[in-house]
């Protein structure tokens, strides 16, 4: 504190000491009338043995702004009347007591600090490692990587593999939904029997959490998606659907169809599934492939179908 403001405490102190004797003065140095002014000196020269003059009052005390501190031996007198040795004891003390005031907050900021830093630790380890480490889901949507539309729920297949543990995940209106929990690494392997086959690895972002992408495109087999217009389709030209199947199908074909009710399997060879495509029936309608396998050629070699 500068000596000023040193000076400014003391009036107030002044003003309090003034009040034990004259407890009805509830006023500031402004309010200080000609009354208490000569009240003021009484109690000086009662108590301290000395004089102080009105003007000086009215020079010093009662301005609210001092520009300037006033001569010792009146500070002596005022630090006296407050109960002190003198005006340096009154320095000292205020100086000692902003000092002790110092020190109290500086200590009572390292207990805050030291009581804040485990909280802090706790929260960074919360929101940098537990909620990275909370199990998430997002909803990814299976596309066609050419037309863009999403892909029927029947018609893909969706396993998620995590520290080796494979699990299904449900496929509903062309979406998949992911559970990601921390910065594991996780897999989706996709398969279908008219989109090749594709496998996602989702990485842990940069925060810590695997963020798994909104879409994810699958491209078209474009042998099992003729295969699955014929099936389905009306015959219109049997001879250029013969020339189409001869084409896309291997010479070396197998066909599993797997009856209804559980009442076993039938085989076909490329010959036999041929002449049930060329004219497609009603039974053939309700066929539904759920596994189709490629040679080196990319011709269909094997094809799994169930019976609806």
């Amino acid at each position: 504190m500068t000596e000023l403001e040193h000076f400014q405490r003391l009036k107030q102190l002044v003003l309090l000491k003034y009040q034990e004797h004259y407890p009805f003065f509830q006023g500031s140095w402004k309010t200080f009338s000609a009354q208490d002014i000569q009240n003021l000196i009484g109690l000086i020269e009662e108590i301290n043995r000395q004089t102080i003059s009105e003007k000086w009052i009215y020079t010093h005390l009662k301005p609210e702004v001092n520009q300037k501190i006033p001569r010792k031996d009146m500070l002596n007198i005022l630090t006296e009347f407050v109960g002190l040795s003198g005006w340096d004891e009154f320095v000292f003390e205020a100086s000692s007591e902003n000092e002790a005031i110092s020190k109290t907050k500086k200590k009572l900021s390292k207990t805050w600090l030291l009581i804040l830093l485990p909280v802090i630790a706790i929260a960074v380890w919360y929101f940098g490692f537990y909620s990275s480490a909370k199990p998430k889901t997002n909803t990814i949507e299976l596309n066609n990587e050419f037309t863009n539309e999403k892909i029927k729920s029947d018609e893909v297949k969706v396993v998620q593999v995590e520290d080796t543990v494979e699990r299904n995940l449900e496929v509903k209106d062309g979406k998949v939904n992911v559970k990601t929990s921390g910065d594991k690494e996780t897999k989706l392997v996709i398969k279908s029997p008219f989109y090749r086959p594709r496998t996602i690895t989702l990485n842990a972002a940069n925060n810590g959490s695997v963020v798994p992408p909104p879409k994810i495109t699958l491209t078209p087999d474009d042998y099992a998606m003729m295969l699955k217009a014929f099936m389905i389709s009306d015959i219109k030209d049997w001879q250029t659907r013969k020339e189409q199947l001869n084409k896309i199908l291997a010479d070396d074909l197998e066909v599993i169809v797997m009856l209804k009710n559980n009442l076993g399997s039938e085989y076909y060879d490329k010959n036999e599934f041929s002449q049930k495509l060329i004219v497609p029936t009603a039974t053939v309608k309700r066929m539904k492939i759920i596994e189709v396998k490629n040679d080196a050629d990319d011709r269909i070699q094997f094809i799994r179908i169930k019976q609806e």
